[in-house]
């Protein structure tokens, strides 16, 4: 039985790294951790991080401002015995302030739609040939946030990082419906206790974040591994399973 291969970006901190660890703990997946510095301590250790039965870790380069890197990346991964993806996770972002719309500058606002929005649809491209070759139903899903809400927008200022998150749910349910055989969807984290997560929290007056990154990248990793169209394509899916809406 060929193995379930897993793309992941972002992938030596934070949700990147729950969302790795996850899935090789299960057994029979091959995981391609993508990260921006593959020489890095953080990535360094990825390759101590416990596996199941026949599984294993790739770790390529990937610079999610830079429109070739997720091409590279594949390429990269492909010269390692890698000739399919059945699970594509764009989680690399950044959230590097929170500026009311009266003061955000436009350079803000351009450089997290580069990294929290571009980079996904360069990913999309990069890696669609590969879950062509999928034998399963391959899933393309990309990282959201509660901070790109309409519908339900929270009351906080956001004006560079929530913006930019609102956009790629439109990548997220449009690249669903052009492909049909591809389960594309945007996965809701919850508000997580990472780094960036509560350096959020400070940021609107609270202590930490309220959702745990076990609980979370547990929930996403069952959701990944067998959500299907049906349930989940085009849709915003909460770590819990929970259709959210916009």
């Amino acid at each position: 039985m060929a193995p379930i291969v897993v793309f992941v970006t972002g992938a030596n901190r934070g949700l990147g790294l729950g969302l790795v660890k996850g899935f090789l703990a299960k057994p029979g997946h091959i995981v391609i951790a993508a990260v921006r510095d593959p020489a890095h301590s953080t990535a360094q250790t990825l390759t101590e991080v416990s596996t199941g039965e026949g599984s294993r870790i790739v770790v390529v380069k990937y610079e999610a401002s830079v429109e070739q890197s997720a091409f590279d990346a594949v390429k990269e991964a492909t010269g390692q015995d890698i000739s399919h993806l059945d699970i594509v996770v764009a989680n690399a972002g950044i959230a590097k302030l929170y500026p009311l719309v009266k003061d955000v500058k436009r350079a803000e606002i351009v450089e997290h739609i580069d990294v929290n929005v571009l980079s996904a649809v360069s990913l999309y491209q990069a890696t669609r040939d590969l879950l062509q070759k999928s034998t399963g139903k391959p899933i393309f899903a990309i990282m959201g946030s509660g901070a790109g809400g309409v519908a339900r927008q929270p009351p906080v200022p956001s004006a560079a990082y929530g913006a930019s998150k609102s956009m790629i749910n439109w990548y997220g349910v449009r690249i669903n419906a052009e492909d049909e055989w591809l389960n594309a969807f945007v996965l809701d984290p919850g508000w997580v206790q990472t780094e960036m997560g509560n350096a959020a929290a400070r940021g609107w007056g609270l202590e930490e974040a309220p959702d745990t990154l076990e609980k979370s990248t547990a929930g996403m990793v069952e959701i990944l591994s067998t959500g299907t169209k049906e349930q989940y394509g085009g849709k915003f899916v909460l770590y819990s399973g929970k259709v959210q809406e916009w």
